[in-house]
């Protein structure tokens, strides 16, 4: 009896084994409130430069998921101003979830990686304080030629912050639109379908990760 019994065990251990596989499927994060606050930090990118203000993809993610998306783009930021600006942000408002993209700038003007990693790792992890709903986006590297070409890619300094900040990794989406010719204003801006189609990407990004 005691054989048939271990038998028994055994038979049924692979499909035991499966469930903890399957648990790592599971989304990473609750789901925001339906009319949760989110704050959208970054660039003219996020600024919406390049399209009327009602085109910038903050109002068009508020738009898609009903969320009340603060827009605090700048044009012509840099990591190391909006690290200066979130403070203030942060004891203004309470956000149940926080979007950084920046960057961008810092690249063209020739800042030190090494920078502009430490700087965004300091945005990101200020931003964890607040809240555990926060994702970076990453910006692509400037590149004539990939742009030329359509195949821009993300600087690498943003899936490493990620990773050691534990926040969310938003990938290809800038990247993707601005390799388009036709979803850009000029060469380093979306028009209006490009930020349209940002917002589509990063809302499908977030309800992949489980915050919708």
């Amino acid at each position: 009896m005691k054989r048939r019994h271990l038998l028994h065990l055994l038979a049924g251990a692979p499909a035991l084994a499966l469930l903890p596989a399957c648990g790592k499927r599971k989304p990473s994060a609750t789901a925001l409130k339906p009319d949760a606050r989110v704050l959208a930090l970054g660039d003219s990118l996020t600024f919406g430069y390049g399209a009327s203000p009602d085109a910038a993809w903050p109002v068009k993610l508020s738009e898609l998921t009903g969320w009340q998306v603060e827009n605090a783009g700048i044009n012509g930021d840099t990591s190391a101003g909006a690290l200066e600006r979130l403070p203030a942000l942060l004891s203004a408002g309470s956000y149940d979830a926080i979007l950084i993209g920046i960057g961008g700038n810092d690249m063209l003007r020739g800042v030190s990686p090494a920078a502009t990693r430490d700087n965004i790792a300091a945005l990101v992890n200020q931003a964890r304080a607040h809240t555990p709903h926060v994702a970076l986006l990453a910006t692509p590297a400037p590149d004539a030629m990939r742009a030329v070409v359509g195949s821009l890619s993300d600087a690498p300094f943003y899936e490493e912050v990620a990773k050691s900040s534990q926040a969310l990794l938003v990938a290809n989406v800038y990247s993707s639109v601005l390799s388009d010719a036709s979803l850009r204003s000029d060469r380093i801006h979306a028009n209006a379908r490009g930020y349209e189609k940002v917002a589509q990407l990063l809302a499908d990004q977030l309800k992949a990760a489980g915050w919708r």
